[in-house]
């Protein structure tokens, strides 16, 4: 058997430790297809398909664990039992196909409020048209993007108090593993980074202190879900001159498996628009690998990886011990099957419907 259709486990708790059945898994991917952050059909199709196709653990979108924390006003979102609900049958169907539910915890921060990609538009949404006002370590904008409000220390307490929330919601809704979103210029990025974060209280300056927050929620998920294994996703450099780097996310990443943290993701850029990122076949992959050698928890890793021999390599090198992929997931939805062929790997787990397409 190869590595990456070897199970892993992950969590500390025997009772609430999950089992994926192999390394290949779906990161998480926004849609821009949800009404009032509901989920729909699309989801529903989007998200189970992948666990047909050989998954062995889905993570469900960027999902806001505040209204004004949506990416674009089609985001969806935990912030309300609706959600919660609509949320269930999708996390079922994933479990039911064999693969693990997941879904990630987010707050867009200064990146709210904007249009989805194929809006036609670019740019903050204006309050007359369904957008609304954005929040931040510091009142710094986006290249582009509206003004953001920074967060006084009550409004902080409230982003901590939602994730929480959300975090009951999803395990609620059948979510067995929950990601705290931590990357791609988003709310918790943003804080971490000297770039968006020019705080002067206990939240900013120091390398601690802009970690506070992320500590934070990641205790506030922790508490509120007990046992549920939890994954943080960082963006291991800002791609930009005095921003967060890989020597910073593997501090960080330390800390946050210290409160219980089980699996690091490791991706990389979205604070700033000015970012120079030269990209190619697994191009974050060395990022990942610098945070493996800081942690004792499983690391992902991310970014441009296409097809079975290349991720067999990664996990034989060490490099990480977990797959995510996303475009690639989204070219084939049944990535998993195909790549257990090409490795020679006697998966148990083909859909009977769909066995009479496996190449021998």
């Amino acid at each position: 058997m190869s590595l990456l259709f070897t199970p892993l486990t992950i969590g500390t708790d025997p009772a609430t430790a999950v089992t994926a059945r192999n390394r290949l898994w779906v990161a998480p991917m926004c849609q821009y297809s949800a009404q009032d952050g509901v989920p729909g059909e699309w989801h529903h199709v989007h998200l189970a398909q992948f666990a047909s196709g050989g998954a062995g653990l889905v993570v469900a979108e960027a999902t806001a664990v505040t209204a004004e924390g949506r990416i674009s006003p089609e985001d969806t979102g935990l912030y309300t039992d609706a959600q919660r609900d609509a949320w269930a049958p999708i996390a079922a169907a994933i479990r039911r196909r064999g693969a693990v539910p997941a879904i990630q915890l987010a707050h867009a921060g200064r990146k709210a409020s904007t249009w989805s990609p194929f809006s036609g538009h670019r740019g903050s949404v204006p309050p007359e048209q369904g957008g609304w006002s954005t929040l931040a370590p510091s009142a710094i904008a986006f290249e582009g993007y509206a003004t953001p409000e920074a967060l006084d220390a009550a409004g902080i307490d409230r982003i901590v108090d939602a994730f929480a929330a959300a975090a009951v919601r999803a395990v609620t809704a059948g979510f067995e593993v929950l990601e705290v979103h931590a990357a791609h210029g988003y709310l918790l990025h943003e804080f971490l980074s000297p770039l968006s974060n020019r705080r002067d209280d206990a939240y900013g300056g120091s390398l601690e202190n802009r970690a506070r927050l992320l500590l934070r929620v990641c205790d506030a998920v922790r508490e509120a879900a007990p046992g549920v294994p939890v994954i943080a996703r960082f963006s291991a450099s800002d791609w930009a001159d005095g921003g967060w780097d890989v020597a910073d996310t593997a501090t960080v990443a330390q800390w946050v498996v210290e409160r219980g943290v089980s699996l690091i993701d490791v991706s990389s850029g979205g604070l700033v628009a000015h970012q120079r990122i030269t990209t190619g076949p697994g191009y974050q992959v060395p990022l990942a690998a610098r945070v493996s050698e800081a942690v004792a928890v499983p690391v992902s890793a991310v970014g441009e990886i296409s097809d079975a021999a290349q991720a067999e390599a990664i996990l034989a090198a060490g490099e990480a011990e977990v797959i995510m992929a996303g475009r690639e997931w989204l070219r084939d939805p049944h990535f998993a099957l195909r790549a257990a062929t090409e490795l020679g790997d006697d998966i148990g787990y083909w859909p009977p419907q769909y066995v009479r397409a496996r190449r021998r």
